[in-house]
């Protein structure tokens, strides 16, 4: 059961990597709280049949359950608006790996929230992802875009949604619990788009983009994430999900001919080494043991 939540991981990674390029495309388009409104709604109506499959949604779904769908739903919405905003300003590739820093941040989260005492492995991957970002974003000069800036603070919220999922999502039936989260981030996205964005402007790109993301990087890929982390622990997960900002390069590269200069090239391999360290504390320390494998989470 591990390896294949670990697998499912990886497919998720992929399909999240890729969908930063039909976020770049939404966002050269100027959309950003209307786009991810309609993605997400349209996401939970994909994913609602499966609730329907299991037996009356009123009845099964415990009180305790509808507090952290939104809780999770609200730090999906605010990782989510930070994300597509940064995306009207910076590359798919830059947007993929820095909001890959939320792997390295987790186990500060850990530690500043529930007292989970880091690992020295995880300091130096701070300080290396940190020199990393800046290489990445600004190129070497002394200046942070301001795609960069909105990817950097979207990736505080991505930290707590994985931690959310991982310690609290865990103890309910995914299903219900996708729908829920992906409801709430809808409707905030709209409802901020409501002040903030005169319309939606339609064609088939950003249609194109809509349907991708909700069918696939959302509906299908956060109730998978759900699933999974069932049976792995948030840090494992964490990693095997910091691969999106591999993909998103190689996508940005194949799909949008976006290119990175050599010293940004650097900033990526900083940060992913850094993601690499920042986990890998959990085999070196033998964390992953038999209780994982049989009880899951």
């Amino acid at each position: 059961m591990r390896l294949k939540a670990d697998l499912t991981l990886l497919v998720v990674s992929i399909i999240w990597g890729s969908a930063f390029v039909a976020q770049r495309v939404a966002g050269q388009m100027g959309s950003v709280y209307y786009f991810n409104g309609a993605r997400y709604l349209l996401a939970a109506l994909v994913v609602l049949p499966f609730v329907g499959r299991i037996g009356s949604l009123a009845n099964r779904i415990p009180r305790e359950q509808y507090k952290w769908m939104f809780i999770a739903g609200f730090f999906l919405f605010a990782g989510s608006a930070l994300q597509q905003a940064g995306m009207v300003y910076t590359t798919a590739g830059n947007a993929g790996f820095i909001t890959a820093l939320y792997v390295v941040l987790v186990p500060v989260a850990l530690f500043f929230f529930w007292q989970e005492k880091p690992h020295w492995m995880s300091i130096v991957a701070v300080v290396l992802a940190g020199a990393g970002a800046f290489f990445l974003s600004t190129g070497g000069r002394f200046e942070v875009r301001a795609g960069d800036a909105l990817e950097l603070v979207g990736a505080l919220f991505w930290t707590f949604h994985v931690i959310a999922l991982g310690k609290f999502a865990s103890k309910f039936e995914s299903m219900s619990f996708s729908v829920g989260q992906l409801v709430v981030c809808g409707v905030l996205n709209l409802g901020l788009g409501l002040f903030v964005e005169k319309s939606m402007p339609v064609s088939w790109p950003l249609l194109g983009a809509v349907a991708y993301t909700a069918f696939f990087s959302l509906g299908l890929c956060y109730t998978l994430q759900i699933w999974a982390q069932r049976h792995t622990p948030p840090a494992d997960a964490a990693l095997i999900l910091s691969l999106e900002s591999v993909f998103a390069v190689l996508s940005g590269w194949l799909l949008l001919d976006e290119r990175l200069a050599p010293i940004q090239v650097f900033g990526c391999m900083m940060i992913f080494i850094a993601v690499l360290l920042s986990q890998f504390k959990e085999w070196n320390s033998g964390k992953i043991d038999h209780d994982h494998l049989v009880e899951g989470r």
